[in-house]
């Protein structure tokens, strides 16, 4: 298993120079120029040489990429042209309210959707079964924009149950409520995809595990369906939905720019909204290198999961 794990994460270094090799030919290609942006409208073509000198940008593609990387390799991701502050820095004061939002989504889908996938693929064809089925539909669907702002006008402008948009940083147990209050409406937005995602992978797999032959000899002794449900065909079942949980992870990191920017969180997503239409290019590299590293990271958790989960699994 060592081997394996060593293997994926040298595997992961070509992954991440490919996707930085064209995300900054994008990046630089695309029309605009970042010099103007910071200038403004009324500077001459003297100032813009002069901030394209500081920045870098006189150089070639070449030249300007191979130092980016130089400096990446010895874990430097470069400066903000915009904030003059350090790419690692600025991630690193964003990544809290991405993590709350991520990590929070995540756990409310999952503690959702398991019980209700395993029922509805317990019970097939009943109103359960059906209600799951139409559920799935709307949460795929229905954009997470639109779920963000339907739970918005209802719960903050009409009840006034929720605050609107912002977040609270999480200091202390004094903060839990009101961090949680500030979360609560974007995590069931962006949990509905991974609710409707989850539940309808559970329901599948555990509807095919109830027809293995050793459900039936788990009857046979007369164990409860409870007993069945949870000791024999849902660990069985486990493998598909550890799956899809990774691979949601990718549809995860757009959702998080979307819900960040209708509850105007101030994470990841934003940050990367902000840059983008800034055209700060070390921001935009650094930001797609650290989610490229999570995705690959969290995909190398569920493959090395599989061996807990069923132990026929070997490496």
């Amino acid at each position: 298993m060592l081997r394996f794990t060593l293997q994926r994460i040298l595997a992961t270094i070509p992954v991440l120079f490919i996707v930085a090799v064209i995300v900054f030919m994008i990046l630089h290609l695309s029309p605009g120029d970042p010099a103007a942006i910071i200038a403004g409208d009324n500077a001459t073509e003297r100032d813009l040489e002069q901030i394209r000198q500081s920045l870098g940008l006189d150089k070639t593609l070449f030249e300007q990429f191979a130092i980016w990387l130089g400096n990446v390799v010895q874990g430097d991701l470069g400066y903000s042209f915009f904030q003059r502050k350090p790419v690692a820095e600025l991630i690193f004061q964003r990544l809290e309210p991405t993590a709350s939002l991520a990590l929070g989504t995540l756990m409310l889908a999952v503690l959702i959707a398991v019980p209700l996938g395993t029922i509805g693929g317990w019970r097939m064809g009943g109103w359960l079964d059906r209600f799951l089925t139409c559920f799935s539909v709307a949460g795929f669907v229905l954009p997470v924009f639109v779920t963000g702002y339907i739970l918005i006008y209802v719960f903050s402008v009409k009840l006034e149950w929720l605050p609107i948009q912002g977040y609270h940083r999480l200091e202390g147990w004094k903060d839990v409520l009101p961090w949680i209050s500030r979360l609560l409406l974007p995590w069931l937005a962006l949990g509905m995809i991974y609710v409707a995602l989850i539940a309808r992978i559970t329901r599948a797999s555990v509807s095919e595990a109830l027809t293995e032959d050793f459900v039936r000899t788990a009857r046979s002794k007369g164990l409860s369906e409870m007993v069945v449900l949870t000791r024999h065909a849902l660990p069985n079942a486990a493998v598909p939905i550890v799956t899809i949980i990774g691979i949601g992870f990718a549809s995860l990191i757009s959702g998080v720019v979307v819900t960040e920017t209708v509850f105007a969180i101030p994470g990841l997503g934003s940050l990367t909204v902000d840059a983008v239409l800034n055209r700060d290019f070390p921001v935009v590299q650094g930001l797609v290198l650290f989610f490229g590293f999570a995705y690959v990271f969290i995909n190398l958790l569920v493959d090395l999961s599989y061996i807990l989960i069923d132990p026929r699994i070997r490496y």
